[in-house]
């Protein structure tokens, strides 16, 4: 049993996006879920019951994995574009044969009170769930506050994760959306920093970097790279990946060193960008943009090479069609490199806004993929 929980809160400011994993190899682990979910809960400013709440989600996943399933794990952090709590949970196998049984309360298979997956359900504020029969489910359940705004535009999900063992954690990432959807062409622009080596050094380039990235986010990406390297110069320097999506259908690119980007759609990896030598803050080259299409449908995933980069090799139809929170915990379980800090973002894609109305009204967004999905349970079969 093992958890590498990430103080969040604090100080006024953003919360901190380093998850916490708790590895579910004995039953005692539930209870540490549970009281990671809270303390997070809590310190993401959810009011009233709503960390009991969210202890209950993890306590509830938790179980689930350590009575039916094998190498599982639950990762929780706040949420990233709204408040509220994610709980990510992962395992191996071996699948569940009957979703509509699974989700009756009284069904179980081990003697308990079978309410597990049910009461998970019914007390999320979103529920996604995807299992592959002798293969192992990834579920993902969010809990967000009263009140709080609904996602304008796709959904993202990320897992960052420090070196197993250690607590700093040199990697980072962040988000920032710009521009009115209903009057204007809207962009998104995500960063995914690798601060070098690991430690408390590589923690404070990373800390460094995405100061500087929220100073300036709208920037064009060659002028965003630049600040980002002038901001890093008094420390040991980062890999930094930028990805702009914007609603033509494509997503601009621009990297230095070891982050990496690819398009995944349904029918496979349909693109793999890497960074230009270098490394920001230190010896970075001129940046240099890569512009590249985006389907309808196609989800864009940024990681530091604390994932695996092989997962692209031959991917399976089941992780190719998993929604961003299930695909980010998908690859941060099974493609992870426990001796270096890892960070995975996956976003959908922006869709062309229609063009405006012959009477001259305004025009509005319309539904994106890769929004959240609905909480009815689905299954690829």
């Amino acid at each position: 049993m093992s958890a590498t929980p990430q103080p969040v809160g604090g100080p006024p400011g953003p919360p901190s996006t380093v998850a916490a994993r708790v590895r579910i190899d004995h039953y005692s682990a539930v209870h540490l879920a549970a009281a990671t979910a809270r303390q997070i809960a809590l310190d993401s400013g959810l009011p009233g019951a709503l960390p009991d709440r969210a202890a209950v989600l993890a306590s509830e996943l938790a179980s689930n994995i350590a009575k039916h399933a094998q190498e599982g794990s639950v990762f929780v952090q706040p949420l990233p574009l709204r408040p509220g709590v994610e709980i990510l949970a992962f395992d191996r196998g071996p699948g569940i044969p009957d979703l509509e049984a699974a989700f009756t309360d009284g069904w179980t298979t081990t003697n308990t009170l079978g309410s597990g997956l049910g009461a998970v359900r019914r007390i999320a504020s979103e529920f996604t769930l995807r299992t592959n029969p002798g293969a192992g489910t990834v579920i993902c359940a969010r809990l967000t506050a009263p009140g709080a705004p609904a996602v304008r535009g796709p959904d993202l999900a990320a897992l960052c994760l420090p070196r197993e063992s250690e607590d700093s954690c040199g990697d980072g990432w962040a988000v920032a959306d710009t521009g009115d959807p209903a009057t204007e062409t809207p962009q998104r622009t995500v960063v995914v920093v690798d601060g070098l080596g690991h430690g408390p050094p590589a923690a404070e380039a990373a800390d460094t970097a995405l100061r500087a990235f929220r100073r300036g986010p709208d920037l064009p990406l060659p002028a965003l790279m630049t600040s980002l390297h002038k901001s890093l110069r008094r420390t040991r320097g980062a890999a930094v990946g930028l990805l702009r999506l914007r609603a033509d259908g494509h997503a601009e690119h621009c990297s230095v060193g070891n982050v990496r980007a690819q398009t995944v759609g349904f029918d496979g990896v349909r693109s793999r960008l890497s960074g230009q030598p270098g490394v920001v803050g230190w010896n970075m080259p001129l940046p240099r943009v890569q512009r590249i299409p985006v389907p309808p449908g196609s989800l864009l995933v940024l990681h530091s090479d604390g994932v695996d980069p092989r997962w692209t090799y031959d991917p399976t139809r089941f992780l190719l069609r998993l929604p961003p929170p299930l695909l980010v915990a998908s690859l941060a379980h099974d493609f992870r490199r426990s001796r270096d800090d890892a960070t995975v973002l996956a976003t959908g894609a922006l869709l062309p806004l229609p063009d405006a109305p012959p009477d001259g009204g305004r025009r509005t967004g319309s539904p994106l993929p890769g929004s959240p999905e609905p909480r009815s349970p689905k299954r690829d079969e």
